[in-house]
C-alpha cells in the first residue's frame, strides 16, 4: 500500500509522516531536501533556478515512485510527484518563473513518467492557512525558507486546493491543521489516526 502526506511548506508533513510510520509500522519515504543542490540558489533567485530545481525534484520523485512500486508492505511518503508537478511547478509557471517552453517540456516529461506508475492508495492533505504556515516556518528556522514571500505561499495554497479538489484522481483525506498540534497533543494525533483507520480498515471503507 502507498500512502502520501501532502501539504504546503510548513504544514507538518515530515512530522506526521514520522509519527504515522511509527504508529502503524509503515516504512517512511522522505523527500530529499538537504541534498538538493539547487535549493539554496532557488530561494535567492527563484526566476533563474526554477527549471533546474523542478527537474531535479521530478527526477528524485520519479525514482522514489519506481522504488515504491517494487516495495513490499506499506510505504508512507512525504510529498508525491503529483503535487510536485501540479502545485509547485505550476505555481512557478503561473508566477512567471518558468517559461512556457520550459514548462511544456517539463510536463511532457512528467506525463511520460506517470504513465509507468500508479496513484497512491490514499493521499492525506494537510490543509493550512498562510499565517499558520508562516508561524511554523519561522519556528523551524531554515535559513533558505525565511525569504519566501506571503504571495508565494498563498499561490501554493491556491494550487493545492485546485489540485486536490479538481485534478487529483485518487482518494484523499483532508485534515485542517491550523487548530491541531498532533506532535504535542495525543488527542489531536488520535483524531487523525481514527480517520485513517476508518478509511483504510473500517467496516465500510471510503
Amino acid at each position: 500500500m502507498h500512502i502520501v502526506i501532502a501539504g504546503n511548506i510548513g504544514s507538518g508533513k515530515t512530522t506526521l509522516t514520522t509519527m504515522l510510520s511509527k504508529h502503524y509500522g509503515w516504512t517512511p519515504q522522505f523527500e530529499s531536501v538537504i541534498d538538493n543542490p539547487y535549493l539554496g540558489d532557488y530561494y535567492k533567485d527563484i526566476n533563474r533556478w526554477s527549471f533546474n530545481l523542478e527537474v531535479y525534484f521530478l527526477k528524485e520523485r520519479f525514482r522514489d515512485m519506481l522504488q515504491i512500486e517494487k516495495a513490499e508492505g506499506t510505504i508512507i511518503q512525504d510529498r508525491s510527484i503529483f503535487e510536485g508537478v501540479h502545485v509547485f511547478a505550476r505555481n512557478n509557471y503561473e508566477q512567471g518563473n518558468l517559461s512556457k517552453r520550459d514548462f511544456e517540456t517539463y510536463m511532457d516529461l512528467f506525463d511520460l513518467m506517470v504513465s509507468l506508475t500508479h496513484v497512491p492508495d490514499l493521499m492525506i492533505y494537510l490543509r493550512s492557512s498562510v499565517p499558520h504556515l508562516i508561524s511554523q516556518i519561522q519556528k523551524r528556522g531554515r535559513d533558505y525558507e525565511q525569504t519566501m514571500s506571503i504571495e508565494y505561499l498563498q499561490g501554493l495554497n491556491d494550487r493545492y486546493d485546485d489540485f486536490i479538489y479538481k485534478q487529483y484522481p485518487g482518494r484523499v483525506l483532508t485534515i485542517e491543521v491550523d487548530d491541531l498540534d498532533f506532535l504535542h497533543r495525543p488527542d489531536d494525533f488520535q483524531s487523525i489516526t481514527d480517520k485513517i483507520d476508518g478509511i483504510l480498515f473500517g467496516l465500510f471503507p471510503l
